[in-house]
């Protein structure tokens, strides 16, 4: 096996207006190395300098894993001084992907455990294959633990209950199990995933950008503060070209040609 073949990689690929970010380490079910994290990193600065991207969808290979968690051989030899360390360094990372500013859409086939659940809820939107695992059985396994920021975002999508049971259990529940409480927007077959993942990508191409844009860093700002001032988000969106463009085709009954501006 080569070097490059044991540290993986996070491929990136652009196509009519998608970022495609696919964790690429299936013989070890796609856990991340530190060079998988500085990829999707660099993937999602990209996403950042090119206007022309709209959605990005996140998806592991192999059909066996989104992403298993990070890669253990890293945590050998560690101190609590270098968990601090890696638990900010992963605080960075997951925060990059939560405020990208294109919506997200994470595609989970079998596991996300981890750091891979980590990033997966950091999505906008999850869709998962019947059977898909979601968890973080670290008191089950490793015995380490996560950080506030990472609780705080697991809880605001899964609920303080459920969190509890997956951390202090090791529970981890399926698909089936989460989707009633609004956690997956779909459910599917692999033989009917793909046509729903280009289903969700195309409505959300037809929707204003700066209307989701403003919404989700108003949604980041309201996690962290529950009174934090909307008022630059609402001036952009309402000064913005396409709330005109909208006013305009609503009144004329006609669809609207979105700019982004």
């Amino acid at each position: 096996m080569s070097a490059c073949e044991r540290e993986g990689a996070v491929r990136y690929r652009a196509e009519d207006g998608i970022a495609h970010l696919t964790f690429d380490r299936p013989a070890a079910r796609n856990a991340m190395t530190w060079r998988m994290y500085e990829d999707l990193a660099d993937g999602l600065a990209r996403i950042e300098a090119d206007p022309a991207i709209r959605i990005a969808v996140l998806r592991g290979t192999g059909g066996k894993a989104f992403v298993a968690g990070t890669d253990i051989e890293q945590f050998v030899g560690f101190t609590g001084e270098d968990g601090v360390a890696y638990e900010a360094r992963i605080d960075a990372y997951v925060t990059g992907l939560e405020r990208v500013r294109v919506p997200t859409i994470a595609v989970i086939e079998g596991l996300a455990v981890g750091g891979g659940l980590a990033i997966a809820n950091a999505c906008d939107l999850r869709v998962a294959t019947p059977g898909a695992r979601f968890g973080v059985p670290i008191a089950r396994t490793l015995g380490n633990c996560l950080s506030p920021a990472n609780l705080r975002r697991l809880t605001a999508t899964l609920g303080l209950s459920t969190v509890k049971r997956m951390l202090l259990l090791a529970d981890m529940p399926t698909a089936e199990s989460l989707e009633p409480l609004g956690y997956l927007a779909a459910i599917e077959s692999p033989e009917t995933l793909d046509a729903r993942v280009v289903e969700l990508c195309q409505r959300l191409l037809g929707h204003a950008p700066v209307t989701m844009r403003v919404t989700r860093e108003m949604l980041t700002a309201l996690a962290l503060d529950p009174d934090a001032d909307g008022s630059a988000g609402i001036r952009t969106c309402y000064g913005s070209r396409d709330f005109a463009e909208g006013v305009r085709a609503f009144l004329d009954k006609k669809p609207a040609v979105w700019s982004d501006a």
